[in-house]
């Protein structure tokens, strides 16, 4: 998909509107639990059932976003989210919440998987994720601080991301159309490069989501029995993780790729982890806020040179919108994850064993990411007829060095570059 500097507004907003049901995931299943007839565990696999549809839209749309169209594929997307989100904020019969929220996910999935394939295909993509994260930061903030204000009831999250998909809804008209491929796409017809290290990334993102969003999940039922606190209390609490969360999206901006990639992945995920414990093991208001506003605030930070280095892989995006379905699958199974295990172990063991799963997966995203940052491109960008065709965030390292080639004539210096569009280099 081209991704001409108009579309950064429209891509921005699609990323909000896409991950703003993920964000609103505590509150949402909360309000499932106490608002129908339903047990703690069912409302996670509900919660569930919602992140599955939007993997699977990521899985299935991954390699046809410039076939159909941005536009036409984030409209429809966009349609689905209000149209499944507010028929499941409208009615109190269980089959049809349920059936909307599945509907509802696949739009969401639909519109992150259109912004996440045009923010990979950007001259800088770290940027566009970092608007984007702050974006859907500030308005989940606004929603915990709202909702509990407005009463109770399980309508209200889900009418706030049907109506936020329906006011992304006018910027998709500066979305491009499906037209025929790019010359950049045609050099890639050969396949998904770098396959080994995104599948490993793939894999260890799925994980590193999962664990999270078990403990996201489950925030609102750990600050409402364990810690003690009013909902009213907890959506506070949130709302401020949720601000928090704003301030590491911008050091995530500032910082930018000085640090390179492996940095802010590795030790990211390793304090992340401690924070998940904290938060898991909270008996009082200041351990659990520390632990969720500490977290909330190294999230987006991980996050974004996440995306950041799937878009590293592919200039088309596919890699950007595999990894980032894996992520939507983790998500999808955090909910029933973290019901599950604190219904049979507890909080304290959850959040401990929850650690050691981040632990772990710190280890492969790391190892990807030094290997990406070892493969810097010369001058920031790859360039065609004076035209950019891959820039990742921090280029402009020196290359490789200039060799000759001897060709019928004088010899041509050529720089070799990793990462190149259609290389196939690992």
């Amino acid at each position: 998909m081209s991704a001409p500097r108009t579309t950064a507004r429209p891509l921005v907003a699609l990323f909000t509107a896409g991950y703003l049901a993920p964000y609103l995931l505590p509150t949402t299943v909360g309000r499932l639990d106490s608002g129908l007839a339903l047990s703690a565990t069912q409302a996670g696999a509900v919660g569930s059932a919602l992140l599955l549809s939007s993997a699977a839209a990521g899985f299935v749309l991954a390699s046809r976003v410039e076939r159909v169209g941005a536009r036409t594929l984030a409209r429809a997307g966009l349609g689905l989210a209000a149209l499944g989100y507010g028929g499941a904020a409208l009615t109190t019969a269980v089959p049809a919440v349920v059936a909307g929220a599945v509907v509802g996910g696949f739009g969401s999935g639909t519109a992150t998987t259109v912004a996440a394939a045009g923010i990979a295909a950007r001259r800088d993509p770290h940027r566009a994720s970092t608007l984007g994260l702050l974006g859907v930061c500030a308005l989940a903030g606004a929603v915990y601080l709202v909702v509990p204000r407005l009463g109770p009831g399980h309508g209200l999250p889900l009418a706030a991301i049907a109506l936020t998909a329906l006011a992304v809804w006018p910027l998709t008209g500066r979305l491009p159309a499906g037209t025929a491929a790019a010359p950049r796409a045609r050099r890639d017809d050969g396949g998904l490069p770098h396959r080994r290290p995104g599948l490993v990334l793939a894999g260890a993102v799925l994980c590193w989501s999962l664990a999270q969003n078990a403990l996201w999940g489950v925030s609102g039922r750990i600050g409402l029995t364990q810690a003690h606190l009013s909902e009213t209390a907890v959506g506070a609490v949130l709302a401020a993780a949720l601000g928090a969360g704003l301030l590491g999206v911008a050091g995530a901006g500032v910082l930018g790729a000085r640090l390179g990639r492996a940095v802010p992945v590795g030790a990211g995920t390793a304090a992340i982890a401690g924070c998940v414990a904290v938060s898991a093991c909270a008996t009082g208001p200041v351990s659990f806020a520390g632990g969720e506003i500490v977290w909330n605030a190294l999230y987006p930070v991980v996050l974004s040179h996440l995306i950041g280095l799937a878009a590293s892989l592919d200039p088309r995006g596919r890699w950007a919108v595999l990894v980032g379905s894996a992520s939507s699958l983790g998500t999808a199974a955090g909910p029933l994850t973290g019901s599950v295990l604190s219904a049979q172990a507890g909080f304290p063991v959850m959040g401990l064993v929850l650690g050691a799963v981040l632990l772990v997966a710190a280890v492969p995203m790391t190892a990807v990411a030094l290997r990406a940052d070892g493969r810097p491109l010369p001058s920031g960008a790859v360039r065609r007829r004076g035209r950019p065709l891959l820039a990742e965030p921090g280029a402009g390292a020196p290359g490789r060095p200039v060799v000759e080639i001897e060709v019928d004539g004088p010899a041509v210096p050529v720089r070799r570059a990793y990462g190149t569009a259609g290389s196939g280099t690992r």
